[in-house]
């Protein structure tokens, strides 16, 4: 039921579902407030939902192998300088930095995983309510990870210098931005990676079935939307993602589209 192709017109019949439901915009002054209380909403998203709307991210491993303790590298080069010594998790031989952590279903499968005592991970997100949840976790353990609050639309304000992480992970986070910011997020990426270092991503692509879904009215922009409880999502193409890094300065190594067939077996469809 995976890598299901779709026939033109199933594609043609998405098209027009996207650009029927994009026909009414939001209004300019609340595309203004979403904007500028985008950590306020999934503040209120996590005060309601904690840690039980999201599920852990197992599912990782298999898509992801490069996540595996036998498939990470081992120890890249730093370009951190001696200065930098005291920072948290500077004596690790592998750093990772899970940006838009949430509260945590990333970082607790790999810590789980991967026992290595050279593994640390750092976790950040712009709720300040998603980092205290995921810090009051009872696997949280700062000799082994660290959370911090970070709106990676700005300067980044990390505890890391950059050229010293292994991998970032970006998992639905760049969609949850103004797709005016998506660029300094992935251009900061760089920096802070080592040379070598690489980034894992998995978002929306373009026409999936919860763009299908929304109503008119939801759109802010093209192939942009905001949810009811004001948080907003964005839908790739691989063109624009493909760009995107590779005007970072990055290589692609990988770039597939998850296509999935849903079958409603009670109706028998």
């Amino acid at each position: 039921w995976d890598d299901v192709c779709w026939t033109e017109e199933q594609l043609e019949a998405a098209k027009q579902k996207v650009s029927e439901n994009a026909t009414e915009k939001v209004d300019a002054a609340l595309r203004e407030k979403y904007e500028a209380d985008a950590a306020e909403y999934w503040d209120k998203f996590y005060g309601i939902h904690s840690n039980r709307f999201f599920k852990d991210r197992h599912w990782l491993f298999v898509e992801f192998p490069e996540l595996l303790p036998e498939n990470m590298p081992k120890g890249l080069a730093s370009e951190a300088t001696s200065a930098d010594a005291s920072y948290p998790g500077s004596s690790a031989t592998m750093r990772i930095l899970e940006v838009g952590c949430g509260v945590g279903n990333t970082v607790f499968p790999i810590l789980e995983v991967n026992r290595d005592p050279g593994l640390f991970v750092y976790s950040c997100d712009f709720s300040a309510t998603a980092v205290s949840v995921l810090k009051d976790h009872q696997e949280y353990d700062p000799r082994r990870c660290h959370a911090f609050v970070c709106d990676v639309t700005q300067d980044w304000t990390v505890p890391f210098p950059e050229g010293s992480l292994d991998v970032i992970t970006l998992i639905f986070v760049l969609s949850a931005i103004s797709p005016e910011r998506m660029q300094h997020v992935v251009d900061s990426a760089y920096r802070y990676l080592k040379p070598g270092g690489s980034v894992i991503l998995r978002d929306y692509g373009r026409y999936d079935m919860a763009q299908l879904r929304f109503k008119r009215g939801r759109c802010l922009a093209e192939n942009f939307y905001v949810r009811g409880d004001g948080t907003r999502v964005y839908f790739f193409t691989q063109e624009e993602l493909t760009a995107m890094f590779e005007k970072s300065g990055f290589l692609e190594e990988m770039n597939h589209l998850d296509r999935r067939l849903q079958v409603n077996r009670g109706k028998l469809l």
